[in-house]
């Protein structure tokens, strides 16, 4: 079992990646799922999150006792959520608005940098997040993920949507070889 949220203020997006983790696993990767969201008094701009749980087995509780994975896309919900991983969880955040990270296992992806500068639409950023965390921890098969994308966004923003996971596949990538060379270079000394 993954227990996974993703984490920002009202308006980036949050539920709508937790909602397209969810299909591609349940629906296309045929795994068990939940899905839950919270959201601020302000639907934008207030604090909000998803959560969503992937097991192969039967899931008991629809909450999650302790996070695997936390997708921060602001330096406020790194604050309030990091708490909430689990020994051996990793935090994945947006280095565009995060500046401070304190817990041991993390990547800082600029993913709303990467969405102006790459598609010039900072609106994708929470699809730029969700194709580095694929990427980066292969949760649902990427075929999967991008069928749960296509039925999830309007057909206008269907082409930006998914250039923006392309744009996370090889932001996660990059991050994972960045650490993959770093472990090393630090065993070398």
């Amino acid at each position: 079992m993954v227990a996974v949220r993703f984490a920002g203020y009202g308006g980036q997006g949050l539920l709508t990646a937790g909602l397209i983790l969810a299909d591609a696993a349940a629906v296309y990767d045929r795994k068990k799922v939940i899905q839950t969201q919270s959201y601020g008094a302000e639907a934008r701009g207030g604090v909000s999150r998803s959560d969503v749980i992937i097991s192969d087995e039967d899931i008991v509780f629809p909450k999650p006792d302790r996070l695997d994975l936390l997708v921060a896309m602001n330096q406020l919900s790194v604050d309030k959520y990091t708490s909430a991983l689990a020994e051996g969880g990793t935090l994945i955040a947006d280095a565009t608005f995060v500046t401070t990270v304190t817990f041991p296992d993390y990547y800082l992806i600029p993913f709303t940098q990467l969405a102006r500068e790459k598609l010039q639409r900072e609106i994708v950023a929470n699809v730029v997040a969700l194709g580095a965390l694929i990427e980066l921890q292969g949760l649902v098969s990427k075929e999967a993920l991008a069928q749960a994308l296509a039925q999830r966004i309007p057909p206008a923003a269907l082409n930006v949507n998914r250039e923006a996971l392309e744009v996370g596949f090889e932001a996660g990538r990059e991050a994972a070889t960045a650490r993959a060379k770093a472990v090393q270079d630090y065993d070398i000394v």
